[in-house]
């Protein structure tokens, strides 16, 4: 009887361990670098159970690490401007999940809203993640890998305010518009174009071409989503890796830190000469038919931009 208790302790813990590592062998570090409170949602894909959390608040300077099942996929993301209404039901200015809670409990994010996507234990057993601007853009967002043994671990994301540049056709703003922008919008939502949507007769990659709109998000964030069919540019790959997830990263800070890292990928996090577009075409009517007419012209995103304009969500 004493062998054979002997036997099956070490038997039922390495179980144990196995079973623990199964369930939790991922985790998200959420960290807020932004000047205001941020209210993270986080949605599990079809067929994937929900996390413990679906949403809370982050202060400005806090973290909060996620535990995450092995085989996992869904999406997280940036609610801001968050509060109570007069009836008690908890609601967010930009990226609500609609749940009327603190918690989504299975709601996505409503657009325009910059969204981290990830399958974790794919195809080879690699993770794969993006960071999305095709449902728009509300916060500045960097996806970091750590300690990952396989894919090229590659950081990714928008580490820059967009919302003060976005093109006045895009521009969300408090105030019922009048006053400052709080995100921007893609052009899909927009205009509901199908050549902006990827739908109808535009719904393959040889007829969905980037638009003028999605060059504008592409040009600031070269290793973001602009657009459905931006893949090749857009989506990273890592393995045994958990993930660091910082709102409002500090632009510089960043790109100094993934030197260190030694870095794989040739495009750039940051677009130092195509920040910010001057205020007479980012608020102009005029906007997409310039910009069609200057890359019709052969002319770089960058003969349309000023000094970049570096800060985090105020």
């Amino acid at each position: 009887m004493d062998r054979l208790l002997v036997i099956t302790i070490p038997v039922l813990s390495l179980l144990a361990l196995s079973l623990l590592s199964e369930v939790h062998s991922t985790s998200f570090k959420i960290v807020n670098k932004c000047r205001r409170t941020v209210w993270p949602g986080l949605l599990s894909g079809a067929n994937t159970a929900q996390l413990p959390t679906t949403g809370f608040a982050l202060p400005s300077g806090a973290s909060r690490t996620v535990p995450l099942p092995r085989s996992w996929s869904g999406r997280i993301w940036g609610r801001t401007l968050c509060g109570h209404d007069s009836q008690g039901r908890f609601a967010c200015v930009t990226a609500d999940c609609g749940s009327g809670k603190l918690e989504c409990a299975g709601g996505g994010a409503k657009p325009p809203a910059t969204l981290a996507e990830f399958t974790l234990n794919g195809a080879g057993g690699l993770d794969f993640y993006d960071v999305s601007l095709v449902d728009g853009y509300n916060l500045p967002m960097l996806v970091v890998a750590r300690g990952g043994k396989g894919g090229g671990c590659s950081a990714t994301g928008c580490l820059v305010d967009l919302n003060g540049a976005c093109p006045a056709q895009l521009r969300v703003a408090t105030g019922n518009g009048t006053g400052r922008g709080v995100a921007c919008r893609s052009a899909c939502e927009a205009f509901g174009d199908p050549q902006y949507c990827c739908s109808g007769a535009y719904s393959t990659p040889d007829t969905c071409q980037p638009s003028a709109y999605s060059l504008f998000f592409k040009n600031a964030c070269p290793r973001s989503y602009s657009y459905a069919y931006d893949d090749k540019t857009s989506t990273y790959t890592c393995a045994g890796a958990d993930y660091i997830i910082i709102f409002c990263p500090l632009p510089y800070t960043s790109q100094k830190v993934l030197s260190a890292r030694k870095d794989s990928v040739q495009l750039p996090l940051v677009n130092k000469t195509t920040m910010y577009i001057m205020s007479k075409y980012a608020s102009g009517a005029s906007f997409s038919g310039l910009m069609r007419a200057r890359y019709a012209r052969g002319f770089a995103l960058s003969v349309l931009t000023s000094v970049m304009v570096l800060r985090p969500y105020l």
